[in-house]
C-alpha cells in the first residue's frame, strides 16, 4: 500500500486543533474516582505455566463499575527486589491469551501485566476472559461502536477506566516499585496507554505504537479499514446521529489525552499505516504534554515503509533500550526535556 497520508515534512510539524467538549476533564475525573472508591485487587493466584524463569499469577482487578477485570502479571522467578512494572494493553479484538505469549517486559526484568481487553479476545490469539456486563447498551457488532450515542455508555470509557485500574492494580502487587510504571501498547492497546498518560499523572514512562483512537475524525475520512470502518458502517445505517457519535468520540480522543499527559513517551509509527493513519499519531505525540507547563522527554520513530506493524522487531528493541535509560534515571533526569523533542528516521 503506497504512502497515503500527509508527506513525511508535513507529519513531522502536524498540530491539528482539537475539538474538546465541554467537561471533559470533568467527565474523567467523576468516571476514576467512581471506580476508584474500591481496593483495585479482587484476587491473585499463582499458576504454573512450565515456565521455570518466569513466575505468572492469574489476577483479577476491579475495573469501570467495579467489574472483575481478568490480567496475567508475571515476574522473573529469580527477582529479589521490587522491580519496575509494564502494564501493557492488548490490541482491537484480542484477549489477554496465554501467559507465555507475551514474554519480552519480564525477560528484560521487569514485572509484567497484560490486562485482558473485556468483552473481546473472539478475532485473534488465544482468547479473553474478561466479559462485558454493560454490553447490552445500543450498538455494535463491534466494540468500536458499542453506546457510541452517548459518551457515558461507549464502551471506551469502560475500557479505558479498566486501563487505568490496571496501573492501580499492578501498584498494589507484591514486589513492584509503585514509582516505575511504565503503560506500553500498540494499535488499541497503543491508544489506552496513551490515554492512561494522560489520566495517571504520575506515571513513569509510556511506549506506544500505532495508536487507535488518535485523530479520530480525519482517520475516519482517510480509511474504511476497521475498526474505523465499523463506526462509518454504523453511520451509514444510523443516518442523522453523527453529531451525537463525534461528540462522544471526542472524550476519548487520544490527542486530548496526551496533551494532559507529563511521562517520557516513545512513540512508533508506520508511514504506510491504513488501519491507524499516521497523522493521529504524529498529532498525539507533537501536542504530547503541551498543557504540562514544560514539554517532557519523547521521541518518534517512524517506518516509511511499514504499515500497522510499524518497526516491529526494531521498534521493541528500540522500546526496550529506551526504557531501561528512562527508568535506571529516576534520580532526578527522567523526565526532563531535551533541547528539541527527537523525531528519529529508521
Amino acid at each position: 500500500m503506497p504512502a497515503f497520508d500527509l508527506p513525511p515534512t508535513e507529519l513531522e510539524h502536524y498540530r491539528p486543533d482539537v475539538e474538546e467538549p465541554g467537561g471533559f476533564d470533568a467527565f474523567w475525573r467523576s468516571t476514576l474516582e467512581e471506580a476508584g472508591r474500591a481496593d483495585p485487587l479482587v484476587s491473585v493466584r499463582e499458576v504454573e505455566t512450565g515456565l521455570r524463569l518466569t513466575r505468572t499469577w492469574d489476577v483479577t482487578f476491579r475495573g469501570f463499575a467495579g467489574d472483575p477485570v481478568r490480567a496475567w502479571f508475571s515476574t522473573p522467578a529469580a527477582a529479589g527486589r521490587a522491580l519496575p512494572a509494564v502494564v501493557e494493553f492488548a490490541g482491537y479484538g484480542r484477549g489477554r491469551g496465554l501467559p507465555h505469549e507475551r514474554l519480552t517486559w519480564v525477560n528484560a526484568g521487569y514485572a509484567h501485566l497484560l490486562m485482558d481487553n473485556r468483552g473481546q479476545g473472539d478475532q485473534y490469539g488465544c482468547g479473553g476472559d474478561t466479559p462485558d456486563p454493560h454490553a447490552g447498551v445500543p450498538g455494535g457488532p463491534g466494540v468500536m461502536t458499542r453506546g457510541l450515542r452517548t459518551p457515558e455508555d461507549y464502551y471506551y470509557r469502560r475500557l479505558i477506566t479498566d486501563a487505568v485500574r490496571a496501573v492501580a492494580a499492578v501498584r498494589a502487587l507484591p514486589g513492584v516499585d509503585p514509582a516505575r510504571i511504565a503503560a506500553a501498547g500498540n494499535s488499541q492497546g497503543g491508544g489506552l496507554a496513551l490515554a492512561v498518560a494522560g489520566l495517571v499523572p504520575d506515571l513513569a514512562a509510556l511506549l506506544v505504537t500505532a495508536p487507535l483512537l488518535c485523530g479520530i475524525r480525519r482517520c475516519l475520512d482517510l480509511t474504511d479499514a476497521a475498526p474505523y470502518g465499523e463506526i462509518t458502517a454504523y453511520l451509514a445505517v444510523h443516518r442523522g446521529v453523527e453529531h451525537d457519535a463525534h461528540r462522544t468520540l471526542s472524550f476519548v480522543e487520544g490527542v486530548s489525552f496526551a496533551r494532559r499527559a507529563l511521562a517520557p513517551a516513545h512513540f512508533g509509527v508506520g508511514l504506510r499505516d491504513t488501519v491507524c493513519p499516521p497523522s493521529g499519531a504524529y498529532a498525539a505525540f507533537n501536542r504530547y504534554g503541551e498543557l504540562a507547563g514544560q514539554e517532557p522527554r519523547k521521541e518518534l520513530h517512524a517506518y516509511p515503509y511499514n504499515g500497522h506493524e510499524g518497526g516491529d522487531a526494531v521498534q521493541v528493541r528500540r522500546q526496550l533500550l529506551w526504557l531501561r535509560a528512562v527508568l535506571e534515571g529516576r534520580d532526578g533526569t527522567q523526565g526532563a526535556a531535551p533541547s528539541a523533542p527527537a523525531r528519529v528516521a529508521p
